[in-house]
């Protein structure tokens, strides 16, 4: 329950369309939801703007089925990030309208539209391998209410395709850039964008990548300025930090 849809319900109650027990009981809600395995924060869309996000790794089937219906009972939009097909197929029986994104691993779920600016984000990808976290980056923003670009395979192994997408990159408010390897393209985007740039590490590379250090290391040391660094393969977190980016006035 966000702002808008508190005060909707008080206005609501004070009007007497909502008596005060259903008006207690809708409340009462706006804390925690417990559901025995989980106890789903019911109130973060209210505090921080964006609902709570299911990660599936180490939940049972069973488990994310049961959170998924206490998050539709809230008539939430619904992120679950590294979800398998089989696990898709298992929430598809609660929820039918789910939809399964296999690259990026993510099960989405639209109840309400939220708003979107005018402005963009350009998410880009250094090669192919790292289009998998980039996509979680994209398709977390687009849950959020945000307009995305995607550019894909520009890495600075032939930086002449980069230059050719330069006008999108530069008109986005914000840039997600996701690479493996040596990590070097966030640096580079930098260096040609007057946009804050959110350095995504991905683990794809050889043994002295040490799945996804190197690149981390790299990006953390980066001469240029305006890159921040998230986690090593942190799609989500990097798509979360250029929503609320995209959407500051």
């Amino acid at each position: 329950m966000n702002a808008d849809e508190v005060r909707l319900l008080l206005e609501s109650i004070r009007d007497r369309n909502i008596d005060i027990e259903e008006g207690v009981s809708r409340l009462r809600n706006m804390s925690y939801i417990d559901v025995g395995c989980a106890k789903l924060d019911s109130h973060r869309e209210h505090r921080v703007g964006y609902p709570e996000v299911i990660y599936c790794p180490g939940k049972t089937a069973a488990q994310v089925k049961e959170i998924v219906r206490a998050m539709l009972s809230l008539n939430s939009n619904i992120l679950a990030t590294r979800a398998t097909q089989a696990l898709y197929e298992e929430i598809k029986e609660v929820c039918p309208d789910a939809l399964y994104n296999p690259l990026a691993g993510t099960i989405t779920v639209q109840r309400k539209m939220m708003d979107t600016p005018d402005s963009y984000i350009a998410v880009v990808s250094a090669g192919t391998s790292d289009l998998p976290v980039a996509e979680e980056a994209a398709v977390t923003a687009e849950i959020f209410g945000n307009r995305v670009e995607r550019i894909v395979d520009v890495g600075v192994a032939g930086v002449h395709r980069l230059f050719d997408k330069l006008d999108i990159i530069r008109g986005a408010k914000v840039i997600v850039v996701a690479a493996g390897m040596e990590g070097a393209l966030p640096s580079l985007v930098a260096g040609l964008v007057d946009k804050p740039v959110i350095a995504v590490p991905t683990s794809v590379g050889y043994g002295a990548s040490f799945q996804g250090i190197a690149a981390l290391l790299a990006m953390l040391n980066s001469c240029a300025g305006g890159v921040c660094v998230v986690n090593i393969d942190n799609g989500f977190g990097a798509g979360y930090m250029a929503s609320m980016i995209n959407k500051l006035r």
